[in-house]
């Protein structure tokens, strides 16, 4: 009986057997070399670009229940995957296996008035916990970075995300295999079972050591406030862009575009474009103007406001997303 049919014995039972899992897999982690790890991660490249039908398949299901839930366009397109997306995500996981290897990294070095050499040292952390919301694409960026930092991972994605997570997941664990590390060193919990967040939050019964939250608010703090392990969190998004008084607008309308409309719907995208008071007017006439023309719903005070009829006003309501699409 795999783990998916044991879920149904109770989540407090299967969520302890992927803590002991991880534990033990972070053991053998700890060791690994960095050829290893990276052979790991390319290796999962190639499974997730050979697998990228049974991908989309999976994401199709997502999707489908995302629209009849009736989800924003902004959720379902940091839902969605596409041929390009999973090359993308594939593309990650080669970049980072191209990075430098953290482990035993001396960062500092020091020797006492007694000749006494002291040095500090980068070591893996042990096991590493992450709960994210509903973009697939974070199983994998999640799961590489901890591994590459010789830690295992245990992931718990969104319910909305469940099969294409599940799908990316399969490609992790391949990659794992090929390169003759555990399985369990990248564990996706295969329940949608709330109860399991809260598990994770307890710490496993001390085989969490830190738990990164990726998503909202509510999310975020829920982890804060509950959480009994070590928390890595952030707060909200703060993705401004500043357009100085001697910027070159011609090079800079296309970055400000770029920054907001490349795809509105993930936290990346810009949120609030801030003017120089001391730059010419055009700047912010012309930053203004190639939003709106652009698609971009803008938001401002009465300086934008004065530069173009379709510029609203901002409110509290707006405070987080200053220039809406």
């Amino acid at each position: 009986m795999n783990r998916i049919e044991r879920v149904t014995a109770g989540t407090v039972e299967l969520m302890a057997e992927i803590g002991a899992a991880a534990r033990e897999a972070a053991r053998q982690l700890a060791r690994a070399g960095r050829a290893q790890k990276d052979e790991a991660l390319t290796k999962a490249a190639e499974a997730l670009e050979a697998s990228t039908p049974k991908i989309l398949e999976a994401n199709d299901k997502d999707l489908a229940a995302a629209r009849e839930a009736r989800r924003p366009a902004a959720f379902v397109d940091r839902l969605a995957l596409t041929p390009e997306r999973i090359k993308a995500i594939a593309d990650g996981l080669r970049a980072i296996a191209e990075l430098d290897d953290p482990v035993d990294e001396v960062i500092a070095e020091w020797r006492r008035p007694n000749q006494l050499k002291i040095e500090r040292v980068r070591t893996p952390l042990g096991v590493i916990g992450v709960i994210f919301e509903s973009r697939p694409n974070v199983t994998a960026d999640a799961g590489a970075l901890c591994l590459k930092a010789g830690n295992a991972a245990i992931l718990r994605g969104g319910s909305e995300s469940f099969h294409s997570s599940t799908a990316i997941h399969r490609a992790l664990v391949a990659g794992l295999e090929a390169a003759g590390l555990p399985a369990a060193a990248i564990q996706l919990v295969p329940t949608t079972d709330r109860e399991a967040v809260g598990e994770m939050l307890k710490g496993l019964g001390g085989a969490l050591d830190v738990i990164v939250p990726r998503g909202g608010k509510s999310l975020v703090e829920r982890v804060q406030n509950e959480a009994r392990v070590p928390v890595f969190a952030h707060l909200e998004g703060i993705c401004h862009v500043y357009l100085d008084r001697g910027a070159d607008l011609a090079d800079a309308i296309p970055v400000i575009v770029n920054s907001k409309m490349r795809r509105t719907g993930i936290c990346g995208a810009a949120e609030t474009l801030l003017v120089d008071q001391g730059a010419p007017a055009g700047h912010l006439e012309g930053a203004v103007k190639a939003l709106l023309d652009a698609g971009c719903e803008v938001r401002g005070e009465a300086a934008a406001q004065a530069v173009d009829g379709r510029v609203k006003p901002a409110s509290e309501e707006a405070s987080e997303r200053k220039m809406d699409c």
